[in-house]
């Protein structure tokens, strides 16, 4: 069998158009257009690549971008008091702080600042208790992508058998949540379970989200499963010469591209999905602050 590659980038493009027509229409119907803000604090240089493409996406779907860079030096007061200012501004209705901030800030404080009406990252203690009940409101940008591409290739998920290897609070628990609430038999495995391998291979849904490259082998995959790999791990690449590496994923995906009837690439699988789930959380967030039913083909 030669699976069926899953294709995240276009699948996100789709996604973007989506949410510019739901945004024109909120624009022209309620006078409503949605506000995203992202903070920075410092300058990694990744960093930087990735708000920038956030602000950009932002704009092209028609949404309000608000950037605040602040320096390395700024002090934790300074990123709270910015946090409270957007948290109160009626033209802002997404706020994400990249991360990491610099050592002398304390992360959880910062998450914990953050409005959950307004934390379209759904890092927030409230938003998460939220995503495990199944009440309104924004869900994890990745497990929200990771679903998403399940639904179109498979349609109903009720009855099948999933695994999610990995037991993070930003992807293996919440996509394990999301998968109970469209009823699939969810089974959360990690590094540390006991014969991984002979549960992989009763899955018709494995998720990787592990963190480790390759971890999950072909052989472990289920006649005719859909793979969804999470992970982004570089690695050396000495085929390409001296010094080069390359992006592979969680899942050794040669061998279990033989096995699986679909399978999300790495890079081009799920990584681009994650901006666009963003956008999502976003319009989701404005509409709710507003009395507004979310539109359902943006949501969980």
């Amino acid at each position: 069998m030669s699976a069926k590659i899953i294709d995240g980038k276009a699948f996100a493009a789709d996604l973007r158009k989506k949410i510019a027509a739901h945004v024109d229409e909120l624009k022209s119907k309620h006078s409503l257009t949605p506000g995203l803000a992202v903070i920075i604090v410092g300058h990694d240089p990744a960093s930087q690549v990735y708000v920038n493409n956030k602000a950009k996406q932002t704009v092209e779907v028609g949404m309000n971008s608000f950037k605040f860079e602040l320096p390395e030096t700024a002090t934790e007061d300074e990123v709270l008091a910015l946090i409270d200012e957007l948290n109160n501004r009626e033209d802002v209705h997404g706020i994400l702080c990249q991360l990491p901030v610099p050592k002398h800030i304390d992360e959880n404080k910062i998450i914990n600042a953050l409005s959950p009406a307004k934390d379209v990252d759904c890092f927030s203690p409230e938003n998460v208790g939220k995503v495990a009940i199944g009440l309104p409101g924004p869900v994890p940008c990745t497990p929200l992508g990771c679903l998403m591409l399940l639904r179109d290739e498979l349609g109903d998920l009720s009855g099948k058998n999933a695994v999610v290897i990995g037991r993070s609070n930003l992807v293996g628990k919440p996509m394990g949540a999301l998968l109970l609430r469209d009823s699939a038999t969810v089974t959360t495995a990690h590094s540390r379970t006991k014969d991984l391998a002979a549960i992989c291979k009763d899955a018709d849904i494995v998720v990787a989200a592990v963190g480790r490259p390759e971890m999950v082998k072909g052989d472990w995959i289920k006649e005719g499963a859909t793979v969804i790999d999470v992970g982004i791990n570089r690695v050396d690449a000495p085929e390409k010469g001296d010094g080069k590496t390359k992006l592979v994923g969680d899942v050794e995906f040669a061998s279990a591209s033989e096995r699986a009837g679909a399978i999300t690439p790495v890079p081009g699988g799920v990584g681009p999905m994650t901006i666009a789930c963003l956008l999502a959380n976003t319009v989701t967030t404005a509409c709710l602050a507003n009395g507004l039913t979310p539109p359902a083909d943006l949501t969980a």
